[in-house]
């Protein structure tokens, strides 16, 4: 029988990682009234998931999932004004996340 690769526990801490710093970015900056807060937030865990994608499917990947995350961050801008603040970040993040899993489970099946 065919062994079935858990990629939801190998995904999981780059996906957690970046959607932390989408949401978590949005709310310290809206709860918090300093945008700058949120941005560090954003900036830091954005680097966080940067290097664990990098450990974990290589350079290219982790430049494709990292350019992902900036344009999830700045297409939540426009989108918010067409669906509300709050689900636009839910929007993007889940995009963020799914191409963070589909990514590693990629890369665990090629190695």
């Amino acid at each position: 029988m065919a062994r079935i690769p858990d990629v939801l526990s190998a995904a999981a801490p780059a996906a957690l990682t970046a959607a932390s710093g989408l949401v978590g970015g949005y709310g310290v900056a809206r709860w918090s009234g300093r945008r700058e807060l949120g941005g560090a937030v954003l900036a830091a865990a954005g680097a966080g998931a940067a290097v664990q994608w990098h450990r974990s499917s290589g350079a290219a990947t982790a430049a494709a999932l990292t350019g992902l995350y900036v344009a999830a961050f700045g297409g939540s801008h426009p989108l918010a004004k067409r669906i509300g603040a709050w689900p636009s970040v839910f929007a993007v993040t889940g995009v963020v996340v799914a191409a963070s899993t589909a990514a590693t489970a990629i890369t665990d099946r090629k190695g």
